[in-house]
């Protein structure tokens, strides 16, 4: 398990933060979030584990007009975070590097932002794994470090498997026990060692 931040350790981009059953926003509750972006000047991630009920990707196609001569999934749109909700992201596997716009977070995820992934998914030209969402969670300066170090969050390294596989309500669970840590046994009461 990470403890808080010191001022010299690492950023946090590329890892997952598991929400602690303390936090009781309940858009952050129990949510697990890729970590896009981490430097001194912020964070960026995205919610990984919520989906929406109202949005699939067939309907998120049709609202943008991209036709499809192929019948695809209807996959489920995620719910990214509550920064700028109507704006689109794909997490997906590096074997898709359509634009100069991917941004690569780690040798096995990038993050785009542009219709061309949409349309190439739609062609059956996107990458093998992806993951759609609207809106991202965000951090102002040092934001992020403080509700780690109130337990608010704990992180561990990326198994992309986690960002890519499984039912989203499982992903949780999956994450605090890739730490080895029980979600049973996880207390509700903050404090510090």
């Amino acid at each position: 398990m990470q403890g808080p931040m010191s001022a010299t350790q690492d950023y946090l981009e590329g890892s997952l933060l598991i929400a602690m059953p303390t936090m009781t926003d309940p858009r952050f509750e129990r949510s697990v979030i890729y970590l896009c972006a981490h430097t001194n000047q912020g964070a960026l991630g995205l919610v990984v584990n919520k989906t929406m009920d109202s949005l699939t990707f067939r309907g998120l196609l049709d609202q943008l007009e991209i036709g499809s001569e192929r019948t695809l999934p209807d996959w489920p749109i995620h719910y990214g975070g509550p920064v700028e909700e109507n704006r689109g992201f794909v997490l997906h596997s590096m074997d898709y590097a359509g634009d100069e716009a991917t941004l690569r977070v780690s040798p096995e995820i990038g993050l785009t932002a542009t219709l061309g992934i949409l349309k190439a998914m739609a062609a059956g030209l996107g990458p093998r794994h992806s993951l759609v969402a609207l809106g991202y969670a965000g951090w102002a300066p040092g934001q992020l470090e403080n509700e780690i170090g109130d337990n608010g969050w704990l992180h561990c390294p990326c198994d992309p498997a986690i960002v890519f596989e499984g039912d989203p309500e499982t992903k949780w669970e999956r994450a605090l026990m890739k730490l080895g840590v029980n979600p049973l046994t996880l207390s509700t009461t903050a404090g510090h060692a």
